[in-house]
């Protein structure tokens, strides 16, 4: 391992731990300026978008266009990273949604939330070591935490969408 390795890996580390527990602080804290309920519906939507770049970007590395594959991974780490910026903002500044479902519908959210928000954080340490295995050009290595890493945060992606559709009824 090289040290350009080694400074990586220290970076993941320190962002893979750091990002759950700032956002963990962050939703304690209050913000009294309410936002609108139009900002839920925008960060599902760039959910939806991430996960449509996901899915393109791997039919552009299976069909060898690796620079429209690298600009879309890219822009997916981007939305990403907007997504998280604008939950934790409207958390701060806006009273937490109940779901009003019962019976089986109710468990079936509760499934897909607790899972989703789990391996929304499983799924850091993953992008970011896909990410610097290709930009180190370790591409046998990007490669195969790619597998792993594609259907994990193209889940996280999905099911942020699936969960909003479910809670929006009682915003």
């Amino acid at each position: 391992m090289n040290s350009e390795t080694k400074k990586y890996n220290k970076w993941i580390v320190i962002l893979s731990i750091a990002i759950p527990l700032v956002v963990i602080i962050l939703f304690g804290v209050k913000i009294d300026a309410q936002l609108p309920v139009f900002l839920p519906p925008i960060y599902a939507t760039i959910n939806a978008i991430t996960a449509l770049l996901l899915i393109v970007a791997v039919w552009a590395v299976k069909n060898n266009n690796i620079k429209l594959h690298e600009n879309l991974m890219k822009t997916a780490i981007g939305c990403s990273v907007l997504f998280l910026a604008l939950y934790v903002t409207y958390h701060m500044t806006s009273n937490s949604t109940k779901f009003g479902g019962e019976g089986f519908i109710k468990y079936v959210y509760y499934f897909i939330l607790i899972t989703h928000i789990l391996l929304s954080i499983a799924v850091i340490p993953f992008v970011l070591i896909t990410f610097v295995r290709a930009i180190t050009n370790n591409i046998e290595l990007h490669k195969k935490i790619a597998r792993i890493t594609f259907p994990l945060w193209l889940y996280v992606a999905i099911s942020g969408v699936i969960v909003y559709i479910m809670i929006s009824p009682y915003y």
